[in-house]
Parts: C-alpha cells; sequence; structure tokens
C-alpha cells in the first residue's frame, strides 16, 4: 500500500498565469483603439463641446464669448424654462401610466385562447408600426375642430364638439392620446412576451385551493411580470421625455406655449432664436434629468427582480 501510493504523482498546483503568458498583450491596444476612437467621435466629443458652449454666450453667425455658468444662472429665473419641465414631467406622467396600465390589460385579454386571437393581436400592434410624424399627421386633420372625425363621432352620441389641441386645458390630454394610441401596443408585447414565459403550476395550485381571478392576478402574474413590466415603464419614460415629433407636427407648442415641453422649448432656442449657448445648457441639463430618471428607473427595475 506504502509502495503504491509513492509511485502516484504529486497533485501538480495550477500556475497562475502572469502577463508574459498573454502573448497578444503588447499588441491589444491596436484591436481596441479603432473603437476607442469611433466612440470618442462619436459620443465622447459631441457632449464635451456642447459643455464648451454652455459656457459662452454664442449666436449663430456671431462671436461667442465665454460667461462661465451665466447661462445656468439664466435657466433658473427662466419662467418659460422652468414651465416647460413641468409641462414635460406633466406629460410624461401620463404617456407613461396610461399605456402601461392599459398595455397590461391589453396583454392579459391576448394570453387567453379565443377565435381569431392572432388576427385581432396583429391589428391590435399595427399603430406601432407607423412613423411617429404620419401618425401625427393624421391625427392633426382629426382633431380639427370644425372638419375632424372626433367631433363628428361624438356629435352622434350628442356630445358637443371640443377644441382638442386648440385650448390649453386640453391640448396635453390630446397628445398624450396620441401617444397612448401609438405605444400601448409596445407596452402589449413587452408584457405579453413575459405572460408566455410564465409557469403553469402556481396557477394549477391556486385553482385547486379554490383561489379567484383577481387573487391569481394579484399574488401569482403580477410579481411575475413585474419585471417585464419595469423595462415597458423604462423604455417609454426615457421615450416619452424625449417626444418631439407628435409636439412639432399637431401643436408647435400651442396654444401659446401650453404645449411647450423641454424638448420643443430647446428646439426653439436653437433652430428658431439660434441661442447656441443658451440652448446647449438646457442640453445638458435635459441629459442630467433623463440620466437621473433613468438610473432609478433601473434601480426599481433591479429591486423589482426580488419582489
Amino acid at each position: 500500500m506504502t509502495n503504491t501510493a509513492a509511485r502516484l504523482p504529486a497533485p501538480q498546483v495550477a500556475k497562475r498565469p502572469t502577463t508574459k503568458d498573454y502573448t497578444f498583450s503588447r499588441h491589444y491596444w491596436a484591436f481596441s483603439l479603432p473603437g476607442t476612437l469611433l466612440i470618442g467621435a462619436v459620443i465622447v466629443f459631441p457632449w464635451a463641446f456642447t459643455l464648451w458652449m454652455s459656457l459662452h454666450d454664442w449666436k449663430v453667425g456671431g462671436d461667442h464669448a465665454f460667461v462661465g455658468f451665466a447661462n445656468y444662472v439664466r435657466l433658473a429665473s427662466d419662467t418659460r424654462f422652468l414651465e416647460s419641465v413641468g409641462r414635460t414631467f406633466w406629460f410624461t406622467l401620463l404617456a407613461v401610466i396610461i399605456p402601461i396600465v392599459l398595455g397590461i390589460w391589453a396583454a392579459m385579454m391576448f394570453h387567453r385562447n379565443f377565435p381569431f386571437r392572432g388576427t385581432l393581436r396583429t391589428i391590435f400592434v399595427m399603430p406601432m408600426m407607423a412613423t411617429p410624424v404620419a401618425v401625427a399627421l393624421v391625427w392633426t386633420m382629426m382633431f380639427h375642430p370644425q372638419l375632424g372625425v372626433l367631433n363628428y363621432l361624438l356629435s352622434l352620441v350628442g356630445i358637443p364638439p371640443q377644441l382638442w389641441v386648440y385650448h390649453p386645458n386640453t391640448v396635453i390630454p390630446t397628445l398624450v392620446m396620441v401617444e397612448v394610441w401609438h405605444w400601448t401596443p409596445l407596452v402589449m408585447l413587452i408584457v405579453l412576451g413575459g405572460l408566455a414565459a410564465l409557469p403553469t403550476d402556481p396557477y394549477d395550485s391556486a385553482l385547486i385551493d379554490g383561489a379567484s381571478g383577481w387573487q391569481m392576478f394579484r399574488f401569482i402574474t403580477w410579481p411575475l411580470i413585474l419585471p417585464y413590466v419595469m423595462i415597458a415603464l423604462v423604455i417609454r419614460t426615457i421615450d416619452s421625455l424625449k417626444v418631439f415629433d407628435t409636439i412639432a407636427v399637431i401643436s408647435q407648442g400651442g396654444p401659446g406655449t401650453a404645449s411647450e415641453t423641454l424638448n420643443y422649448f430647446l428646439y426653439l432656442q436653437a433652430f428658431q432664436f439660434y441661442n447656441i449657448g443658451y440652448a446647449s445648457a438646457v442640453v445638458v441639463i435635459f441629459f442630467i434629468i433623463i440620466i437621473a430618471l433613468s438610473l432609478l428607473l433601473l434601480y426599481l427595475r433591479q429591486r423589482s427582480k426580488w419582489m
């Protein structure tokens, strides 16, 4: 026994690789350099240049002068800018919550088996395939107070005609209605994908225990699809914050400034008033807002995996 043990080879300890073992390490920079230069040219340089412009008083076609943080101080006291920020959050809140609720409801409906389910689901998804400008042009004709089809349909049921986007009190809800019609199918598809991946065993056990449909949704379906809902929430929030096409085509920020969101305010400062330095400061603030909200939503999405 001792002789057999003596003949066994000693266990070899794995040798930790060193930098000499990686013969490609000297030339690795040559492979990463093109990607690094591309990222710098496409992402880093534009943002650095925008930050630099925001520190200058710069008009298109004129000289620019360094003013430091004067543009940011001016933004803090600009009533039109502050109102556009509040209007942006109000628009985003409505354009996110309503599609999320309707999208979850539509996903629950289309998850069931019923005749012509595939055909109806295809029809429901069709609005999402159209471009935002085309959608906005169609809805602009529908919103016309005298010639629009919406007021005609309201007259059939005895409801007086509405001003839709031509009144300050109704312009934001009307624009939100367009966003809801356009992007609810996206939320439905995301949640429907989550429903298709759910296991069936918890539902079978719940049926045996006599659980109602609401109890199964509340305690089984909702916790399991919550990560998918959070994905839809992140996508819709970012899209709603930077919406431009719908507002530019339908209301042009009006009537007055009633639908002037932060993105449209930025467009006016840069391409209508030619205040490049001031517009660059708006871009920086807008970027900070989007990053802050995105990080918050991503954190909530990470937490939702364990709820």
